[in-house]
Protein backbone atom coordinates (compact mmCIF):
# COMPACT_ATOMS: atom_id res chain seq x y z
CA UNK A 1 0.00 0.00 0.00
CA UNK A 2 1.57 3.60 -1.06
CA UNK A 3 1.54 6.52 1.37
CA UNK A 4 -1.52 8.50 0.07
CA UNK A 5 -3.89 5.62 -0.06
CA UNK A 6 -2.61 5.00 3.77
CA UNK A 7 -2.83 8.56 4.28
CA UNK A 8 -6.89 8.68 2.84
CA UNK A 9 -7.78 5.78 5.11
CA UNK A 10 -6.10 7.48 8.20
CA UNK A 11 -8.21 10.58 7.16
CA UNK A 12 -11.48 8.48 6.52
CA UNK A 13 -11.23 6.86 9.95
CA UNK A 14 -10.69 10.39 12.02
CA UNK A 15 -13.52 11.82 10.29
CA UNK A 16 -15.46 8.76 10.75
CA UNK A 17 -14.57 8.97 14.72
CA UNK A 18 -15.27 12.64 14.74
CA UNK A 19 -18.90 11.94 13.37
CA UNK A 20 -19.31 9.29 16.18
CA UNK A 21 -18.35 11.29 18.91
CA UNK A 22 -20.29 14.94 17.75
CA UNK A 23 -23.46 12.08 17.23
CA UNK A 24 -22.99 10.79 20.71
CA UNK A 25 -23.24 14.62 22.39
CA UNK A 26 -26.22 15.36 20.48
CA UNK A 27 -28.79 12.45 21.11
CA UNK A 28 -32.76 13.02 21.35
CA UNK A 29 -34.70 15.80 19.92
CA UNK A 30 -33.09 18.67 19.53
CA UNK A 31 -35.61 21.39 20.03
CA UNK A 32 -37.84 22.25 23.27
CA UNK A 33 -41.28 23.19 22.77
CA UNK A 34 -42.40 25.47 25.42
CA UNK A 35 -46.17 24.22 26.58
CA UNK A 36 -46.60 27.51 27.83
CA UNK A 37 -45.19 31.07 28.17
CA UNK A 38 -41.86 30.74 29.93
CA UNK A 39 -41.87 33.90 31.45
CA UNK A 40 -42.69 37.48 32.26
CA UNK A 41 -41.58 40.67 30.92
CA UNK A 42 -42.47 44.41 31.45
CA UNK A 43 -41.75 46.98 29.28
CA UNK A 44 -41.76 50.54 30.32
CA UNK A 45 -41.03 53.89 28.25
CA UNK A 46 -42.28 57.19 28.15
CA UNK A 47 -43.48 59.56 25.01
CA UNK A 48 -42.79 62.59 27.20
CA UNK A 49 -39.30 62.33 26.10
CA UNK A 50 -36.72 64.20 23.67
CA UNK A 51 -38.09 63.19 19.83
CA UNK A 52 -34.96 60.70 18.96
CA UNK A 53 -35.28 58.81 22.28
CA UNK A 54 -39.50 58.36 21.86
CA UNK A 55 -38.69 57.02 18.25
CA UNK A 56 -36.27 54.76 19.63
CA UNK A 57 -38.92 53.40 22.41
CA UNK A 58 -41.87 52.63 19.67
CA UNK A 59 -39.47 50.75 17.71
CA UNK A 60 -38.49 48.84 20.65
CA UNK A 61 -41.96 47.95 21.89
CA UNK A 62 -42.09 46.75 18.17
CA UNK A 63 -39.16 45.17 18.51
CA UNK A 64 -40.13 42.59 21.49
CA UNK A 65 -43.34 42.20 20.44
CA UNK A 66 -41.75 40.30 17.59
CA UNK A 67 -39.75 37.95 19.83
CA UNK A 68 -43.17 37.23 21.56
CA UNK A 69 -44.41 35.79 18.04
CA UNK A 70 -46.40 32.53 19.44
CA UNK A 71 -46.31 33.74 22.93
CA UNK A 72 -43.18 32.68 24.26
CA UNK A 73 -43.61 34.57 27.37
CA UNK A 74 -45.94 36.93 28.84
CA UNK A 75 -45.85 40.79 27.85
CA UNK A 76 -47.17 43.55 29.41
CA UNK A 77 -46.08 47.34 28.54
CA UNK A 78 -47.00 50.46 30.20
CA UNK A 79 -45.70 53.94 30.32
CA UNK A 80 -46.76 54.62 33.52
CA UNK A 81 -44.62 52.74 36.23
CA UNK A 82 -46.97 54.03 39.02
CA UNK A 83 -49.29 51.04 38.35
CA UNK A 84 -46.43 48.79 39.34
CA UNK A 85 -45.48 48.32 43.09
CA UNK A 86 -43.07 46.40 44.20
CA UNK A 87 -45.84 43.57 44.95
CA UNK A 88 -46.65 43.56 41.44
CA UNK A 89 -43.23 44.32 40.04
CA UNK A 90 -41.96 41.28 41.70
CA UNK A 91 -44.03 38.90 39.29
CA UNK A 92 -42.00 39.61 36.48
CA UNK A 93 -38.95 37.73 35.60
CA UNK A 94 -37.18 41.01 33.86
CA UNK A 95 -38.49 44.86 33.46
CA UNK A 96 -37.35 46.57 30.07
CA UNK A 97 -36.71 50.24 30.40
CA UNK A 98 -36.47 51.87 26.88
CA UNK A 99 -35.68 55.32 27.47
CA UNK A 100 -36.51 55.91 31.12
CA UNK A 101 -36.15 54.94 34.92
CA UNK A 102 -38.68 56.28 37.41
CA UNK A 103 -38.80 59.30 39.00
CA UNK A 104 -41.27 59.45 41.58
CA UNK A 105 -39.97 58.08 45.16
CA UNK A 106 -42.66 55.46 45.27
CA UNK A 107 -41.82 54.08 42.00
CA UNK A 108 -38.03 54.20 42.46
CA UNK A 109 -38.33 52.39 45.80
CA UNK A 110 -40.53 50.06 44.23
CA UNK A 111 -37.63 49.43 41.74
CA UNK A 112 -35.21 49.21 43.97
CA UNK A 113 -36.36 47.00 46.28
CA UNK A 114 -37.66 44.62 43.05
CA UNK A 115 -33.47 44.55 41.74
CA UNK A 116 -32.30 43.98 45.46
CA UNK A 117 -34.70 40.81 45.91
CA UNK A 118 -33.49 39.32 42.42
CA UNK A 119 -35.35 41.22 39.67
CA UNK A 120 -34.03 40.98 36.41
CA UNK A 121 -33.59 44.53 34.03
CA UNK A 122 -32.50 45.67 30.63
CA UNK A 123 -31.58 49.23 29.89
CA UNK A 124 -31.17 51.11 27.37
CA UNK A 125 -29.16 54.74 26.89
CA UNK A 126 -31.71 57.37 28.50
CA UNK A 127 -32.57 55.35 30.90
CA UNK A 128 -29.46 54.96 32.50
CA UNK A 129 -28.83 58.96 32.05
CA UNK A 130 -27.86 60.38 35.64
CA UNK A 131 -26.87 64.16 36.51
CA UNK A 132 -26.28 66.38 39.55
CA UNK A 133 -30.40 67.27 39.06
CA UNK A 134 -32.01 63.07 38.77
CA UNK A 135 -31.22 62.88 42.59
CA UNK A 136 -31.12 59.10 43.09
CA UNK A 137 -27.92 57.92 44.57
CA UNK A 138 -29.16 53.76 44.54
CA UNK A 139 -29.37 54.59 40.36
CA UNK A 140 -25.60 55.48 40.13
CA UNK A 141 -24.38 52.80 42.32
CA UNK A 142 -26.82 50.54 40.95
CA UNK A 143 -25.07 51.94 37.38
CA UNK A 144 -21.99 50.77 38.57
CA UNK A 145 -21.01 54.56 40.03
CA UNK A 146 -20.94 56.32 36.59
CA UNK A 147 -22.25 59.43 35.98
CA UNK A 148 -23.08 60.93 32.92
CA UNK A 149 -19.85 63.07 31.70
CA UNK A 150 -20.39 63.98 27.95
CA UNK A 151 -21.03 63.26 24.73
CA UNK A 152 -20.55 62.96 20.67
CA UNK A 153 -23.40 64.99 18.61
CA UNK A 154 -24.50 64.41 16.28
CA UNK A 155 -25.54 60.67 16.83
CA UNK A 156 -23.21 58.81 14.43
CA UNK A 157 -22.32 55.01 13.61
CA UNK A 158 -18.89 53.75 15.69
CA UNK A 159 -16.79 50.93 15.55
CA UNK A 160 -17.62 48.98 18.72
CA UNK A 161 -15.17 46.03 20.52
CA UNK A 162 -15.62 43.27 22.60
CA UNK A 163 -14.41 43.26 25.72
CA UNK A 164 -15.78 39.68 26.22
CA UNK A 165 -15.78 37.09 23.84
CA UNK A 166 -16.85 33.98 25.43
CA UNK A 167 -19.73 35.95 27.93
CA UNK A 168 -23.49 34.61 26.74
CA UNK A 169 -24.35 37.89 25.46
CA UNK A 170 -21.21 38.44 22.86
CA UNK A 171 -20.29 34.81 21.93
CA UNK A 172 -22.10 34.54 18.60
CA UNK A 173 -20.89 38.59 17.69
CA UNK A 174 -18.30 39.55 15.41
CA UNK A 175 -14.99 40.58 17.62
CA UNK A 176 -15.95 44.32 15.98
CA UNK A 177 -18.81 45.44 14.59
CA UNK A 178 -19.84 49.38 13.36
CA UNK A 179 -22.60 50.01 15.03
CA UNK A 180 -25.79 51.97 13.67
CA UNK A 181 -25.59 56.06 14.49
CA UNK A 182 -26.23 56.75 18.22
CA UNK A 183 -25.71 59.47 20.95
CA UNK A 184 -22.93 57.99 22.57
CA UNK A 185 -23.09 58.76 26.47
CA UNK A 186 -19.44 58.54 28.13
CA UNK A 187 -19.18 58.40 32.23
CA UNK A 188 -17.29 59.39 35.25
CA UNK A 189 -15.39 57.65 36.38
CA UNK A 190 -15.67 54.55 33.97
CA UNK A 191 -18.14 51.57 35.14
CA UNK A 192 -15.03 49.38 33.93
CA UNK A 193 -13.15 51.45 37.62
CA UNK A 194 -16.20 49.39 39.30
CA UNK A 195 -14.52 45.72 40.81
CA UNK A 196 -18.22 44.53 40.49
CA UNK A 197 -18.36 45.91 36.59
CA UNK A 198 -17.87 43.42 33.83
CA UNK A 199 -17.93 45.30 30.44
CA UNK A 200 -18.66 43.79 26.80
CA UNK A 201 -18.56 46.23 24.66
CA UNK A 202 -16.62 49.81 24.37
CA UNK A 203 -16.10 51.89 21.94
CA UNK A 204 -12.96 51.43 19.46
CA UNK A 205 -10.18 54.22 20.60
CA UNK A 206 -10.02 54.49 16.89
CA UNK A 207 -12.98 56.42 16.44
CA UNK A 208 -11.60 59.00 18.31
CA UNK A 209 -12.52 62.13 17.48
CA UNK A 210 -15.81 61.52 17.44
CA UNK A 211 -18.36 63.85 16.80
CA UNK A 212 -18.85 67.18 14.45
CA UNK A 213 -20.50 69.67 16.62
CA UNK A 214 -19.95 67.95 19.99
CA UNK A 215 -16.26 66.28 19.98
CA UNK A 216 -15.49 63.65 22.53
CA UNK A 217 -11.39 63.11 21.74
CA UNK A 218 -10.49 60.83 24.57
CA UNK A 219 -11.33 58.51 27.30
CA UNK A 220 -13.04 55.12 28.60
CA UNK A 221 -15.77 54.26 26.62
CA UNK A 222 -17.83 51.28 27.59
CA UNK A 223 -21.30 51.15 26.36
CA UNK A 224 -22.60 47.32 27.29
CA UNK A 225 -21.64 46.11 30.73
CA UNK A 226 -23.25 44.25 33.89
CA UNK A 227 -22.62 44.98 37.64
CA UNK A 228 -22.58 41.71 38.80
CA UNK A 229 -24.17 42.59 41.99
CA UNK A 230 -27.49 42.45 39.97
CA UNK A 231 -29.35 40.23 37.32
CA UNK A 232 -29.10 43.73 35.07
CA UNK A 233 -27.55 44.77 31.94
CA UNK A 234 -26.98 48.12 30.39
CA UNK A 235 -26.36 48.98 26.23
CA UNK A 236 -26.04 52.50 25.77
CA UNK A 237 -28.20 52.11 22.38
CA UNK A 238 -31.39 54.04 21.63
CA UNK A 239 -31.17 57.24 20.55
CA UNK A 240 -33.24 57.86 16.83
CA UNK A 241 -34.96 55.17 14.56
CA UNK A 242 -31.88 53.75 13.42
CA UNK A 243 -30.96 51.73 16.15
CA UNK A 244 -32.82 47.99 15.01
CA UNK A 245 -31.26 48.23 11.10
CA UNK A 246 -28.37 46.56 12.12
CA UNK A 247 -28.72 42.25 12.29
CA UNK A 248 -25.66 42.31 14.52
CA UNK A 249 -26.52 44.92 17.02
CA UNK A 250 -30.53 43.29 16.98
CA UNK A 251 -28.82 40.00 17.90
CA UNK A 252 -27.09 41.77 20.57
CA UNK A 253 -30.42 42.84 22.23
CA UNK A 254 -31.91 39.80 21.88
CA UNK A 255 -28.71 38.20 23.72
CA UNK A 256 -28.86 40.64 26.28
CA UNK A 257 -32.39 40.19 27.34
CA UNK A 258 -32.51 36.47 26.92
CA UNK A 259 -29.17 36.36 29.31
CA UNK A 260 -30.86 38.86 32.08
CA UNK A 261 -33.65 35.95 31.57
CA UNK A 262 -31.92 32.97 32.06
CA UNK A 263 -29.83 34.39 35.58
CA UNK A 264 -33.82 34.25 37.49
CA UNK A 265 -33.45 32.96 41.14
CA UNK A 266 -36.39 30.77 39.86
CA UNK A 267 -34.13 29.02 37.21
CA UNK A 268 -33.05 29.16 33.67
CA UNK A 269 -37.18 29.08 31.71
CA UNK A 270 -35.59 28.22 28.46
CA UNK A 271 -34.11 24.51 29.68
CA UNK A 272 -37.20 23.83 30.99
Amino acid sequence: MNNNKLRLILISLLFISISFINAQGNTGYPANYAKEPRFKALVYYTTHAEEAHVKFAEQGVEFFKRLNYGRGFNLDITTNFADYPYERLKEYDVVVMLNVTPSAAKEREAFQKYMENGGGWVGFHAAAYNDKNTKWPWLVEFLGGGVFYCNNWPPQPVKLVMDNTTHAVTKNLPASFIAPESEWYQWNPSPRENKDVEVLLSISPDNYPLGIKDVVNFGDFPIVWTNKKYRMIYLNMGHGDDEFTDATQKLLFLNAFRWVVSQSPNGDPFSK
